[in-house]
């Protein structure tokens, strides 16, 4: 780690880290919270993804949708107008929308074979992005100015990187350049988080073995060919499965690259420097 003890992180004169574990703990909150309220630049892993290694492919997606209506056809055909996606750090639903789920496509689902092939293109991104990690810290610092920096990864991180590797290429990157901290929820945060996702499901990255394993226990639950299921039906059958799957990777990923602060003290802090603190704190405790 860049930073062995509070001493070092304390007396650092600019701090790098990177937050990761499941959506909806608090990654995005703490992230705006420190770029808004001090000298962090904030780096969203979701955001690069949908810009920089998946922009095109969405956009080419809506361009798809669009050219099934004769006046939009029409209009693209004479470059009469320009189609892209607005995503931002707060909104990425153009990145979820590529990303789809299986199933009937009545029901807004894609073909499986399509699906998975969209996962691999995620996948790939998602790995670019985080080698990106190190390039956007040196360049906040040297080209805006800087001094402290915020990786906001995707919750899907565990899934492409081997945590007990200790010579995992992207980990080692990462670990190399800045502070990997887990945002660690209890029962009570997994409860919550299931219930939200079932009233809005959204789509998700899956490692490619635990996908077809859920796939496959999903089409022999509901009896029905893959082209008749509900995609959301198997997006919130999929997703207790998935904290499941991911809990002991982040675990392993902290254990083994970085340290553990909980969601229900990151609930609490207000200020960067409440951040500093737990931080501070986090890595007086034994590994």
């Amino acid at each position: 780690m860049i930073y062995r003890t509070a001493e070092d992180w304390l007396g650092s004169e600019g701090k790098r880290v990177l937050l990761f574990g499941m959506s909806g703990l608090g990654k995005t909150y703490v992230s705006n919270m420190l770029r808004e309220g001090g000298n962090w630049f904030q780096y969203s892993i979701d955001y690069r993804i949908g810009t920089r290694y998946m922009g095109e492919h969405i956009a080419d997606n809506f361009k798809r949708e669009a050219m099934k209506v004769p006046l939009l056809r029409d209009l693209l055909m004479t470059d009469s107008v320009h189609i892209t996606s607005n995503i931002t750090f707060n909104n990425l639903a153009p990145l979820s929308t590529y990303l789809g789920k299986p199933g009937d496509p009545a029901r807004g689902g894609l073909p499986f074979a399509e699906y998975q092939r969209r996962q691999d293109q995620h996948r790939t991104a998602e790995i670019s992005a985080l080698r990106d990690t190190a390039h956007f810290a040196t360049r906040a610092h040297e080209l805006y100015g800087y001094t402290n920096f915020v990786c906001d990864s995707g919750g899907s991180i565990c899934e492409v990187v081997n945590p007990e590797d200790p010579a995992d290429p992207v980990l080692s990157d990462l670990a190399g350049n800045v502070l990997m901290i887990w945002i660690r929820g209890d029962e009570s945060h997994r409860d919550e988080l299931i219930r939200r996702f079932d009233r809005d499901p959204k789509p998700i990255y899956y490692q490619p073995d635990f996908l077809l394993r859920v796939w496959s226990d999903y089409l022999q639950q509901e009896g029905k060919p893959a082209d008749r299921v509900d995609p959301d039906g198997f997006l919130r059958f999929a997703y207790a499965r998935l904290l499941d799957h991911r809990q002991p990777r982040y675990a392993a990923m902290a254990r083994n690259w970085g340290i553990t602060v909980d969601a229900a003290q990151v609930a609490g802090l207000r200020t960067p420097g409440d951040f500093t603190r737990l931080v501070a704190e986090a890595l007086e405790q034994p590994r």
